[in-house]
């Protein structure tokens, strides 16, 4: 097989730039068309980043593209990756993958059926800081995992967002926009989850938005903005997972895992690096010892510091599973998975009871320093 693929972008919003930027930091992929059904981004995207601006009919029928990448909004995640495998093509999406698990099995049947691949963000448990917490674990640091608490709470969305409209709509809010960093990343450090429990609300009915340049406008809110979950993980392990909209400050940490032997401390899942800290049974604790993982290397400067920024790391691995014929790390069973997990702790907020998983998946292949390296250029 070719030892490089062809990419198509479908979707030219905010988070296309990250896809068009970091690409050529990683071999398998060349980007070579987009696709918006606003041209006029489309075409904008195109000039910035010297690629072909093309229909979405058009991109699906390039033979060139290989693989294409799904950014437009979660509610029509489901329909242009259908769309996309029916053109015959591989697809990698923007989490989540799809707003129901009845639409991730149609998603498969077609993929299987056409012998085609199926990937999805997040990536960032990829990333340096994630890794060495997977291998702390794997390593006996903690002992066996038996809790944990996650948390991800902020004042929401539009504050920020040009246009926050469909964070707040059904397929949005924190657990399907928020949770899939978070629950991706307890896939990778302990595994698959049994069955989930989960309790739902909003802090209000409408939200003002006051970022620009529709500072002041007013927008329903029709999705829980609040969310408090528990997971039992198969291997037996409990963790609470919190995400909230309606939180304007808070001292809980973002991820810790407690185990028989110690306690571990992850940065925040949604970014590649950061500082991950353990302690044993004498409570002292401290910061593991740093290592040079591609993935946790500072690349980028934002408002708010520096840091490793590496997303598209999990598109990158999934080319490279198809070349070598590997299994790719963000594919579909752990993304279905995940989806299967989000979308049943909103039920059982719905529905006031526990919710045994139908799904389930495999860790995904721990991401050493030499297997990040190779997928680089």
């Amino acid at each position: 097989m070719t030892r490089e693929l062809g990419v198509g972008i479908i979707g030219c919003g905010n988070i296309s730039t990250t896809y068009f930027s970091l690409a050529p930091l990683f071999k398998g992929l060349k980007v070579l068309a987009c696709a918006d059904i606003n041209v006029q981004a489309a075409e904008a995207r195109a000039k910035e980043y010297g690629v072909k601006a093309q229909t979405i009919d058009e991109l699906l029928v390039n033979d060139e593209i290989d693989v294409v990448v799904n950014l437009t909004i979660p509610d029509a995640h489901f329909r242009v990756s259908r769309a996309i495998l029916e053109a015959g093509k591989h697809v990698y999406s923007e989490k989540p993958l799809v707003l129901s698990l009845e639409e991730g099995e149609e998603l498969r049947r077609i993929a299987k059926e056409k012998n085609l691949a199926v990937g999805c963000a997040p990536d960032t448990f990829l990333g340096g800081a994630h890794q060495l917490a997977r291998k702390f674990i794997d390593d006996g640091g903690i002992g066996r995992v038996t809790s944990g608490a996650c948390y991800v709470m902020s004042p929401g969305m539009e504050m920020w967002h040009p246009n926050p409209d469909f964070f707040f709509l059904p397929g949005g809010g924190p657990i399907l926009d928020l949770g899939p960093y978070y629950i991706a990343n307890l896939i990778n450090l302990i595994g698959p989850v049994k069955r989930v429990g989960g309790m739902t609300s909003m802090a209000s009915p409408t939200r003002t938005i006051t970022s620009q340049p529709r500072n002041g406008e007013i927008i329903p809110v029709k999705t829980p903005t609040t969310i408090q979950a528990l997971l039992e993980f198969v291997n037996g392990a409990t963790v609470t997972l919190t995400a909230s909209w309606d939180v304007w400050s808070h001292r809980h940490a973002n991820m810790e895992l407690y185990g028989t032997d110690g306690s571990l401390y992850v940065p925040d899942p949604n970014f590649f690096g950061g500082v991950v800290e353990a302690s044993g049974r004498d409570k002292d604790i401290k910061p593991l010892d740093d290592w040079e993982h591609p993935f946790g290397k500072i690349n980028q400067e934002s408002p708010s510091g520096s840091r490793a920024n590496y997303r598209t790391a999990g598109l990158a691995d999934m080319a490279m599973s198809l070349i070598e014929g590997r299994d790719a790390r963000c594919s579909l069973d752990r993304t279905l998975h995940g989806v299967d997990v989000m979308t049943s702790i909103l039920k059982s907020g719905e529905e006031g009871r526990f919710i045994d998983l139908t799904t389930t998946c495999t860790q995904p292949a721990a991401l050493g320093i030499e297997e990040a390296q190779a997928l680089l250029k």
